[in-house]
């Protein structure tokens, strides 16, 4: 059952139970149940047992009217499965005397059978008969002194016993199976509403995960709420810890940026020596690992936070209005077309810092045009959630394959004369693999270039 659902496994671990519990039942009431019809036929046996039992010691009726007053029409009726005999056991020669159902047929004697005498001084157990029927019989040694020794056997058709027991049987599956059914569906009802609260707290936690909400809200009762509140505490100490871990973040940038900053302003003042320009040199390297590592540290704190979405939409527009004002002495026109339900999985701080990066870069490079375009791709599998793509293409002069794969690498510049630090693509490429995202470049329709941004989406 890996793998399988808590609702799923309860109500197959329940299913189990009732089964066990209801045939182990059956079993028990029915085995009590055939005792008890036993019971009841042995009574009947030994009635007539004593009856004959009676008869014989005051054998004072004569013959024809011996043996009348057990009152058991099966007796007379030939080979009806209703039989009593007496056999006389103190003489040589075997004499005995049956009822009339026998003919001439013999009953066997359970002492041949190896039963052994009960406390009450009788035998009793099952025996086939003439015709290939199971009797029940009981049988008992009689001692009448002078008067003789004898065996008294009486015999009934046991297939009372047993269409007794089958048609208990059968109503009392019938009875078992009707109510397994009702404690199914009692329990599939339970599992079903019983879970209903914890199915809300799944959904609450997908709501938080991807934005829609911050917080676990609603009632629960009693026995979820301790789950909901401690729910609530974990999200709220990790905020804590997040605002900490910036604020950690921030004092090492400043603590570190003032000793560069002196290093580099004592450079500039003696500029003319050699080791002053070589100091000043990896002072600026310096000043650009910082940054870059400062902001992969910030960012990666801050992807810790649940829940937070941003639009993208009037975030890339924003952008673009930024960017046509910077780029306005070359006249780079700007156009953008986004999907207005399009959703970030993020900070809207750093999607501008990705989207502006391949914007602005795009117009360092475009001749005259840059094409914005965003689209929502739906998910792929539960729960994986919407892909977004932000696709920039510039109409510029592109990048072969070879220097595609140099401008992603930090601090790379493939013309010098292009304003930057060479961090803006390998920037862009940490960020989008920090939010589980990819950067890829390729040919743009317009001749330029052309970079592909994949984000988790909403």
């Amino acid at each position: 059952m890996r793998g399988s659902s808590l609702a799923t496994r309860l109500f197959l671990s329940a299913t189990a139970w009732v089964v066990v519990i209801l045939l182990l039942t059956g079993i028990v009431l029915s085995s009590v149940y055939r005792a008890a019809t036993e019971r009841a036929f042995d009574r009947r046996l030994n009635l007539y047992l004593r009856t004959l039992i009676a008869e014989v010691a005051t054998p004072d009726e004569p013959p024809e009217r011996q043996f009348q007053s057990l009152g058991e029409p099966l007796f007379e009726l030939p080979l009806s499965g209703w039989y009593w005999q007496i056999n006389r056991t103190d003489s040589e020669k075997a004499e005995s005397r049956a009822s009339r159902s026998l003919w001439d047929k013999k009953l066997p004697k359970l002492e041949d059978n190896g039963v052994e005498l009960t406390p009450a001084g009788i035998r009793l157990g099952y025996v086939d008969g003439p015709e290939g029927q199971t009797l029940r019989m009981v049988e008992r040694p009689v001692d009448l002194g002078a008067d003789g020794k004898f065996l008294v056997t009486v015999a009934g058709d046991a297939s009372e016993i047993f269409d007794e027991t089958r048609s208990f049987d059968y109503y009392l599956g019938g009875t078992f199976a009707s109510l397994g059914i009702v404690l199914l569906l009692t329990t599939i009802f339970q599992v079903r509403f019983g879970l209903a609260p914890l199915k809300r707290i799944s959904e609450a936690i997908a709501d938080i995960r991807s934005g829609r909400a911050e917080r676990l809200e609603g009632d629960f009762p009693v026995e979820i709420a301790p789950l909901a509140r401690e729910t609530n505490a974990l999200i709220d100490a990790n905020r804590e810890i997040v605002e900490r871990a910036r604020t950690h973040v921030g004092n090492l940038a400043h603590a570190i940026k003032t000793p560069l900053s002196v290093i580099v302003n004592e450079a500039a003042a003696h500029r003319a020596e050699p080791f002053a320009g070589k100091v000043q040199e990896q002072a600026d390297v310096m000043r650009g690992q910082l940054a870059h590592h400062l902001e992969r540290a910030r960012i990666a704190a801050r992807l810790t936070i649940i829940g937070t979405v941003t639009e993208v939409a009037p975030a890339i527009g924003a952008l673009v209005r930024t960017m046509e004002k910077i780029h306005r002495d070359r006249g780079i026109a700007i156009e953008m077309k986004a999907d207005p339900h399009a959703k970030f999985r993020g900070e809207r701080q750093d999607l501008e810092e990705m989207v502006g990066n391949l914007v602005d870069n795009a117009c360092k490079w475009a001749a005259s045009q840059v094409f914005v375009e965003v689209l929502v791709e739906p998910e792929t599998e539960p729960g994986a959630g919407a892909r977004l793509r932000i696709i920039v293409d510039d109409d510029g002069r592109g990048l072969s394959e070879s220097e595609r794969a140099q401008v992603s690498q930090r601090g790379r510049r493939l013309d010098e004369s292009k304003p930057g630090s060479g961090l803006g693509l390998s920037i862009v490429v940490d960020l989008a693999a920090l939010y589980g995202g990819s950067l890829t470049l390729g040919s743009a329709p317009t001749g330029g270039l052309r970079a592909e941004l994949r984000l988790p989406g909403v």
